[in-house]
């Protein structure tokens, strides 16, 4: 019996020192990760954004890279700048409210009337997208470029198109 006691004692003693050492334990997040495809070869990159990058802010255009690409053997650097964008519907949320009158007359007794409302619930929030540019370059010489349009959700996923100094189009999905 003491043994056991023992045991249990031991047990709860080590998964309340793991809980206070995982409430302890800082929150990783990696970088927020897609892929970049040339338009005209197919080759296929990775495209990355530091997380909480992709919200609006107000931009320091000589803040540090928040983004890479790597592509064809080369490896791109450089910074978004991310606006703020409205709701993809142009129409704001609301009530429906219908009303309605009915009757019916027949021979007999089975002569109606009827009345009838209905309140419809709003319609869902439309998703709201922002708006934002990605101007990437190589560190060698000489500099390649790329500059990227943006389409990005809350969630930091998004689209977006580049294009290259030499003309070439690519696609980015995040």
């Amino acid at each position: 019996m003491t043994t056991s006691l023992s045991l249990l004692k031991a047990m709860g003693l080590s998964a309340i020192f793991a809980g206070v050492l995982a409430s302890c334990a800082p929150t990783v997040t990696g970088p927020q990760v897609g892929r970049i495809v040339n338009s005209v070869t197919g080759q296929e990159g990775t495209v990355s954004f530091l997380r909480g990058t992709l919200q609006p802010r107000v931009g320091d255009p000589f803040a540090a890279d928040n983004a890479a690409i790597q592509i064809a053997g080369q490896s791109y650097s450089g910074r978004t700048a991310i606006v703020n964008g409205g709701a993809v519907s142009p129409l704001p949320a609301g009530l429906g409210l219908s009303l309605s009158l009915g009757g019916s007359a027949a021979i007999g007794d089975n002569g109606a009337v009827g009345i009838g409302t209905r309140l419809d619930t709003p319609r869902p929030r439309a998703a709201l997208t922002r708006s934002g540019n990605l101007i990437v370059r190589t560190a060698g010489t000489p500099t390649l470029t790329l500059t990227c349009t943006l389409t990005v959700d809350e969630s930091e996923h998004g689209i977006g198109e580049c294009t290259g100094n030499d003309g070439v189009k690519y696609a980015l999905q995040f």
